[in-house]
């Protein structure tokens, strides 16, 4: 009896040394590969899907590498207005960039695999160009609170040399923030689903399939949700309190409803911004009975909405680049 005891307890011991060997080899970062969803319960119909991603795809591409064509070739648009633009357009043809392959690659061919590092890297640079993109919507409400609330000194706060170290304090703000944020995806174990609830990889989704604790994890992702996009929020509704204030104590009808005008497509920029982005925190912070489709599709919207949207607002709104995409796309001399 014993000797069945002893052998029986070698047996249970080599067996956990075996489940242990394979739960670390599982979690190897170099091996990890998780999986991608398109949309839960339309997976027959991804080919037909992807004819309506394609369309939004390229028209935020076409539209954002207009802005900034028009934005360098014309020398008219040489104002910090519309270099803040090209900043806009930087980040969503960024955010477009970030999101395409793995989004396409599951509609077309079902490529639904992801290595560890790759789902990394792509987390980083949505983070990154979505935190850019909040912080180039508050420079651009700065900029418009300039103008009206103080035009005399326009040109000498907002110079070109001003307007490249703001370009780069986005760029370093959002990196700097973000880096410990996915460098601790790193110490993370995932030993059960593998399994993505988006077409790409997103912080909350991926620190929801871990084992171990996520504690820190969560409460930096909401932190640095917290100081970039709820303290730009913030400001850029105090900008307009004080924009709002100033154009109500204009005499002249004409020139309010101009300097209101002004302020329209930007105002339209913030709106498509964090509209979807409040409301995907929403649905994963209280939206657990809601259906996998809901998620998806709010993930979806969080992220293509801007980049399409944003070129229409300021094609249709703005006087200048409307002239300018015209010059571009109707040259004189072409027309029979």
């Amino acid at each position: 009896k014993l000797n069945f005891s002893f052998q029986d307890i070698l047996l249970q011991k080599n067996s956990l040394s075996i489940i242990i060997m394979s739960y670390h080899s599982n979690n190897n970062a170099s091996s990890l590969i998780f999986l991608l969803t398109g949309i839960p319960g339309l997976e027959d119909t991804h080919a037909w899907l992807s004819i309506p991603f394609c369309c939004l795809y390229l028209t935020a591409l076409s539209g954002n590498g207009m802005i900034l064509f028009v934005i360098i070739t014309e020398s008219s648009l040489y104002e910090p207005m519309y270099y803040f633009l090209s900043m806009l357009s930087t980040t969503d043809l960024g955010l477009c960039i970030s999101t395409l392959v793995t989004m396409l690659g599951i509609f077309w061919f079902n490529a639904r695999e992801i290595s560890f590092h790759a789902c990394v890297a792509q987390t980083f640079f949505i983070q990154l160009f979505t935190v850019m993109e909040s912080s180039v919507l508050l420079a651009m409400a700065f900029d418009r609170f300039v103008a009206i609330c103080n035009p005399l000194r326009y040109a000498t706060i907002l110079t070109y040399s001003c307007i490249i170290k703001v370009w780069f304090v986005i760029l370093f703000r959002g990196t700097v923030i973000l880096t410990p944020l996915v460098l601790l995806l790193k110490r993370l174990s995932f030993c059960r689903s593998h399994v993505l609830h988006h077409s790409y990889c997103f912080h909350p989704d991926i620190i929801q399939l871990s084992c171990s604790d996520n504690k820190i994890n969560s409460v930096l992702g909401l932190t640095a949700l917290i100081i970039t996009a709820g303290v730009d929020s913030l400001f850029i509704l105090l900008s307009y309190v004080l924009i709002i204030k100033t154009v109500l104590s204009i005499a002249s009808p004409e020139e309010r409803h101009k300097a209101f005008s002004t302020c329209i497509s930007h105002i339209g920029a913030v709106a498509i911004f964090y509209i979807p982005l409040i409301s995907l925190c929403f649905v994963h912070r209280f939206g657990k009975r809601a259906p996998p489709y809901v998620h998806t599709l709010m993930a979806n919207v969080y992220l293509l909405i801007p980049p399409v949207m944003n070129p229409i607002i300021y094609s249709v709104k703005t006087k200048q680049i409307r002239k300018a995409i015209h010059k571009v796309l109707l040259p004189k001399g072409s027309h029979v």
